[in-house]
């Protein structure tokens, strides 16, 4: 059996050791492993309390606003606990059931500072329209994601492919062997309960649909139950059933072939967005921070996770055929991949990652993701092979003012020199596909390594 253990769980010890520790909000879809986390942290805590606020016996401490600390008196008599709250964890799960607990936290951070508080919910953003106020700088948020390919080398128990993916650069004999893990990964996802399974069965995939099904019926089942009537609801299940048959960029004009309107289907998916099941991913026309999101062009969707994209578009068997993932719809499936392990190395509330284009009468371009490192964009390429076209990565080269790429393909880590077609001379940083999570010590290793003149 592997180690569970998630990356966020360093982020929460950490902030249980502040002087000045306000409530953590743990925000992420259902089933992303929020309680399990939680609740592994109790363990290091003399007492830990967990109510959970879609369970009748645990709203009652919340059905009426009243002070904190009587809800406080009242726990402890209940649970018959010492009170004393500096050693005690108190877990409120399923805040969005209650809406208004959410803003009592700030009372919780000001009456009784000592008492450690997490909270979390899964349908967050629905249940802020419902609050009066946020208690903004009175409480921390973390988002948690599904497991990325690190937290999967854990659970699967292969410390050593660990081991070798966080050295940089890669030993060469490790690659074949992390390519065929990646490839795993990137079949059957993150989900925390499709991998324990996974590994229960001794890596089998047989098994694993039945839960693909429960959750993602879950996850159609709660965006219906925010619809405002009944035509908004068949509008949204239309969308989250068609969604995992798009692979390019989408207008909600018409979307699946259907005639609903501009509107009708945007709401939609942005109630998606809200519930962290399908994201709207926005491109941007910068080649240097601050990057803002061009709404008004087309978007790309990005699905909570892989695997489950897999399952509701029935690939899983086509990908397990192929040698390299990035044959499949001109890489869309390992892209999607890398896109999720680079939101998963963020754990901030509003992080999303975003794709470069450059749109006008005589020509396109497109990249695949920009990376923010210091003060630069840098640009991302997912590429099948050495030889593919980079077309659209020489046009933003052209425009920017410094000289490193960075491409992911099925090869070994290395750094070769470019000329773009005007002549513009830049690095390219390419990176084995399973390297994303570490792409920021492979751009320092790149530059410490004596690229000359990488800047501008």
């Amino acid at each position: 059996m592997g180690n569970f253990q998630r990356k966020l769980e360093q982020k929460i010890l950490d902030w249980k050791e502040k002087k000045n520790r306000k409530p953590l909000i743990l925000r992420g879809a259902r089933q992303v492993g929020k309680s399990t986390l939680v609740r592994e942290l109790g363990k290091s805590y003399d007492h830990f309390i967990q109510l959970n606020l879609e369970k009748p016996n645990d709203r009652r401490f919340f059905q009426k606003e009243r002070e904190v600390t009587e809800i406080w008196q009242q726990l402890i008599f209940e649970k018959a606990l010492p009170d004393r709250p500096q050693n005690t964890l108190l877990f409120i799960d399923e805040i969005q059931e209650i809406p208004h607990v959410i803003k009592q936290l700030r009372y919780f951070y000001e009456e009784i500072p000592q008492l450690h508080v997490i909270a979390a919910g899964s349908l967050l953003e629905f249940a802020l329209g419902d609050v009066g106020s946020f208690p903004v700088g009175r409480v921390e948020e973390m988002v948690l994601h599904p497991f990325d390919f690190e937290e999967f080398l854990m659970a699967t128990g292969e410390e050593n492919a660990l081991k070798a993916l966080r050295q940089i650069p890669l030993p060469s004999f490790a690659y074949d062997k992390l390519f065929d893990l990646f490839k795993k990964y990137v079949i059957i996802g993150g989900m925390p309960e499709v991998i324990r399974q996974y590994v229960a069965s001794g890596g089998k995939l047989t098994g694993l649909k039945g839960i693909y099904a429960s959750i993602w019926e879950t996850y159609k089942s709660d965006v219906v139950k925010y619809a405002h009537n009944a035509t908004e609801a068949k509008i949204m299940r239309f969308v989250i059933e068609s969604a995992p048959l798009v692979r390019d960029r989408i207008s909600f004009a018409g979307f699946g072939g259907s005639n609903y309107r501009s509107r009708e289907v945007g709401e939609a998916f942005r109630a998606l967005d809200l519930a962290k099941v399908i994201y709207l991913i926005y491109p941007t026309t910068q080649v240097a921070p601050p990057q803002l999101p061009e709404i008004s062009r087309k978007p790309r969707l990005q699905f909570l996770d892989t695997g489950l994209l897999n399952y509701a578009s029935e690939i899983q068997a086509e990908l397990l055929q192929l040698d390299d993932l990035n044959d499949y719809h001109k890489g869309f499936v390992v892209n999607h991949c890398i896109t999720q392990e680079l939101i998963a190395q963020h754990n901030e509330v509003f992080f999303k990652p975003q794709f470069w284009v450059k749109e006008n009468a005589t020509s396109n371009a497109e990249v695949d993701l920009t990376l923010k490192w210091q003060k630069y964009l840098l640009p991302i390429e997912v590429k099948s092979g050495a030889k593919g076209s980079l077309r659209s990565l020489h046009e933003f080269m052209d425009l920017t003012d410094h000289s490193l790429a960075i491409r992911f393909l099925r090869n070994e880590a290395n750094i070769e020199t470019v000329t773009t077609r005007q002549g513009k001379l830049f690095q390219l940083l390419n990176l084995p596909y399973f390297a994303i999570s570490q792409v920021e010590k492979y751009v320092e290793w790149a530059v410490n390594s004596g690229i000359s003149n990488w800047k501008a």
